[in-house]
């Protein structure tokens, strides 16, 4: 779970303009680092599966979003991706 500084400072780094807080590219960054966590989680808990769907499920919302923002813009496609260590 992400705590509401670290939240605050990621939503920060990715907004477009001030008080922006549901663009795709914030969505998309909030999501990774949930992402990262749980996985970190199911690495020590090998038999959690019910969160390991709900990493499924939260993976698929980022590769719908990621495509969203692809079919929009690729520049920021490709900008977003690079920034977040995606698609190595």
């Amino acid at each position: 779970m992400l705590s509401t500084e670290h939240k605050q400072s990621i939503i920060q780094d990715y907004q477009k303009s001030q008080g922006d807080t549901g663009s795709s590219e914030v969505q998309v960054a909030l999501l990774t680092e949930r992402i990262k966590g749980l996985t970190d989680h199911l690495r020590r808990n090998h038999k959690d599966h019910s969160t390991r769907r709900g990493l499924l499920k939260l993976v698929g919302q980022r590769r719908r979003l990621l495509r969203y923002v692809a079919d929009k813009n690729v520049g920021k496609y490709r900008e977003l991706i690079s920034r977040l260590g995606l698609r190595r």
